[in-house]
């Protein structure tokens, strides 16, 4: 009975387990992006393209991905037209013919399955180091105060109101791009210590102009590139934008300390035409005293859809507590990402409780295109 029993208990498990991963796999219907289910690849820099051009091998790497079971793949960060904007030889361009034919390829390659796709637009702003293998290496870094994130006492070029309009252009014609080519919407990159991001903080925007200030100066520099992109992609075109509360480098406390500022903050991005927030923080609440994490403070605050980022699939981060929080629409995605760079049948072995068989992930994962 005891052997029998132990068997009974774990084909419930089991049962339990494949009915409560279900909402994973639910198609998820919004008003302007219509997926087969709400897995959502992360936007994982790869720097692996050739001289920005994305090569063959990556591909191959989305289109298995796009294969097993994803709903929505949000390509690695890829550089707008700007001299500054890259960091990396590496870093995939979203400009100049070469670069677009590829992506082309990759978007039709992902459009052969039942996945969607789209860019994440970036600029590097003062991540990009002052010599290196990388393009223009003529062009020093550029940001609103010219204050590196990560390397405070390094000073790059404080932008100058031309140079913010020229970056906001390039942001709106990657998007414009992105269209003509097929892609299904834009995500705006807000978080990993870019550009935008680094307009968004106080310790690295120390401007006395329009663009610095309080949150709505420092929102500005975002909310002219949202209203760039949403004017030249239209009004049913879907426009993601990348939140971070969590900050790195000389960043040390949160992007915003109340309710009310995150208010403050998501309401503008609103009016200017976010469609889609994504923000990680999903294992850990926002603010004290609440329980809501900062994807459901987003969903509470707007009533638009957000996707969860921040370690899912990885060890210790269990699903359960995921889950329940998606059956209660706290959010309505859910992006993986390092996990999925290690094993591109991951959401197949979640969806038949066949977690054993999951290839885990270690640094090498990052190395190559698997």
């Amino acid at each position: 009975m005891g052997e029998k029993g132990n068997k009974v208990d774990a084909m419930r498990t089991t049962a339990l387990s494949l009915r409560e991963a279900d909402s994973l796999f639910r198609p998820y219907h919004g008003r302007k992006l219509r997926l087969a289910t709400r897995l959502v690849m992360a936007p994982m820099p790869r720097f692996l393209a050739r001289d920005g051009v994305p090569t063959p091998e990556m591909l191959l790497y989305y289109r298995r991905r796009a294969e097993h079971l994803l709903g929505l793949i949000i390509t690695e960060p890829v550089a707008v037209d700007d001299p500054a904007a890259a960091g990396d030889a590496g870093m995939a361009h979203f400009y100049g013919g070469a670069a677009l034919r590829a992506w082309k390829g990759i978007c039709r390659a992902v459009h052969a399955t039942p996945c969607r796709i789209i860019p994440q637009l970036d600029h590097v702003g003062m991540l990009r180091p002052f010599s290196g293998d990388m393009p223009n290496p003529d062009a020093p870094p550029i940001g609103p105060s010219g204050i590196n994130p990560l390397e405070p006492d390094t000073r790059g070029e404080t932008m100058s109101r031309s140079r913010i309009q020229a970056v906001v252009s390039a942001f709106a014609d990657a998007a414009r791009l992105s269209r003509l080519l097929g892609f299904d919407g834009v995500e705006i990159n807000g978080a990993r210590a870019g550009l935008v991001e680094q307009f968004l903080r106080p310790e690295t925007n120390q401007r006395t102009d329009e663009y610095g200030g309080d949150i709505v100066g420092r929102a500005r520099f975002a909310c002219q590139i949202v209203s760039a992109v949403r004017k030249v992609t239209g009004r049913s075109y879907p426009v993601v934008f990348r939140l971070s509360q969590s900050g790195a480098g000389i960043w040390g406390k949160p992007l915003v300390s109340t309710p009310q500022e995150l208010d403050s903050l998501l309401q503008l991005l609103c009016s200017a035409g976010v469609d889609i927030f994504s923000c990680d923080g999903v294992s850990h609440a926002a603010f004290a005293g609440s329980p809501l994490n900062l994807p459901g403070w987003i969903r509470l605050l707007t009533r638009r859809p957000v996707i969860a980022n921040g370690g899912i699939g990885l060890p210790g981060m269990g699903l359960d507590s995921l889950l329940r929080r998606l059956r209660a629409r706290e959010f309505d995605m859910v992006a993986v990402g390092r996990a999925l760079l290690a094993d591109a049948e991951w959401a197949v072995k979640v969806r038949m409780a066949r977690e054993a068989d999951i290839i885990p992930y270690s640094p090498k994962s990052g190395f190559h295109l698997y």
